[in-house]
């Protein structure tokens, strides 16, 4: 049993962000229902497939909504807006991801339901806030992580120093948001435990990227500096960067003065022991990288490995296959396979970053088909599912276009 076992979730999350919260919260124990419009969430959509691009159920949808129940509900339709309604009343939480404003177009505000349900924790995650914590211009623009990294200061710290700004790969403008609106809702259940109240839980992808961004704000504070890009290498920090080895990359981050020292004899150089304090290190950067690099290179990353790894923190530079094949994913649980709903067909999708010894943690199942809990939640069964499902989610029920 997970440790939060005792608690509904009502999902009204779509893409990225809010479906990661709501899957960590799943993941934990959660009774997570994910409310969808006609048609069901577009992600569902999205590739790749095991079985063709008919198919509503790509390995994205997968990924982020395995454990979860489906509820297909138009909220503007009498009856479904009747059974949301009575879900509210039984609910614990609430997330939503629409821009500001889309849930009082449908008489369903924070307001509205806290009135019904006082102790409902609801949760928003929004691209630059909600007005109940502070209004902004930006509030009625849609946003993505691509956005949010932008305006943030993200992608201007990230990438080589003579290339043009860069995003992190990864969504990180919605994962770490995601991630953060778990915590707040976990510490507005806390209050809640103690004085039966909910509350407001905002959560702004800007404001998530700007805190990620902790370095460069007390940096400009300091020295009204703009700090720049150094590619995989520290501003402050020496050396802390990848190394070319003969058939890869390493990665070193011997930054400690005794580090440093271990790194030197490591690699048969008595004579760089002398910077040992950071400050000289970072002045001669570009001479202590060349004198590193003439080592690493003549040798795999293997043999680099061999070397270093029981003097320094090191790593090799490695692809997903590579982990794959690594063994410590498997050994953390962090490879899951799950199965296709129509073939049994597993796939894989990455597990649980949170393990606890006495609630352990993990996928509780598959992501769902497209209202495929109606019968247990709600006692009955889904009158013209199919001719409905052909809005492709495009009816008056919010929709991508109020992200």
């Amino acid at each position: 049993m997970g440790s939060l076992d005792d608690l509904t979730v009502l999902d009204l999350t779509r893409v990225l962000g809010g479906p990661y919260c709501t899957m960590l919260l799943a993941d934990m124990g959660a009774n997570v229902l994910k409310i969808e419009p006609p048609g069901g969430d577009w992600v569902r959509r999205t590739p790749p497939f095991l079985h063709g691009e008919d198919e509503p159920y790509g390995g994205y949808f997968q990924s982020i909504n395995r454990g979860k129940s489906s509820l297909e509900l138009d909220l503007t339709d009498p009856d479904d807006r009747a059974d949301f309604l009575d879900l509210v009343d039984r609910a614990d939480v609430l997330v939503e991801n629409y821009r500001a404003g889309t849930m009082e177009k449908f008489d369903l505000s924070y307001e509205r339901l806290h009135d019904r349900n006082p102790g409902l924790v609801y949760a928003a995650i929004r691209g630059f806030g909600d007005p109940r914590t502070g209004a902004t211009p930006e509030q009625d623009r849609p946003a993505y992580d691509l956005v949010v990294q932008a305006m943030a200061g993200v992608m201007q710290i990230n990438g080589q120093p003579d290339d043009p700004p860069t995003k992190i790969g990864v969504g990180i403008g919605d994962l770490f948001t995601g991630v953060l609106s778990a915590v707040g809702i976990l510490s507005a259940l806390h209050h809640r435990e103690r004085t039966g109240e909910g509350q407001f839980v905002d959560t702004s992808m800007y404001d998530a990227m700007l805190s990620m961004c902790e370095r460069t704000v007390y940096q400009y504070s300091y020295t009204g500096e703009v700090p720049g890009r150094v590619g995989n290498a520290h501003p402050i920090l020496f050396p802390y960067d990848a190394f070319e080895a003969a058939d890869g990359l390493v990665v070193v981050a011997a930054i400690g003065p005794t580090q440093w020292d271990a790194l030197c004899r490591a690699i048969d150089r008595p004579d760089l022991v002398e910077y040992r304090e950071q400050s000289l290190r970072l002045a001669n950067r570009e001479y202590l990288t060349e004198q590193i690099t003439d080592w690493t290179s003549e040798r795999t990353v293997d043999q680099v490995l061999d070397t270093l790894d029981t003097v320094v923190p090191c790593a090799p530079v490695q692809d997903v296959a590579d982990v794959f094949e690594a063994g410590i994913a498997d050994r953390r649980e962090m490879l899951v396979d799950l199965p296709h709903p129509s073939t049994g067909e597993s796939a894989t999708v990455a597990g649980s970053p949170i393990k606890m010894t006495a609630t352990p943690t993990g996928p509780k199942g598959r992501a769902p088909l497209l209202d495929e809990h109606r019968a247990a939640v709600l006692g009955s069964d889904r009158p013209q599912v199919e001719a409905r499902a052909q809005t492709d989610g495009s009816g008056d029920s919010p929709t991508e276009d109020d992200s």
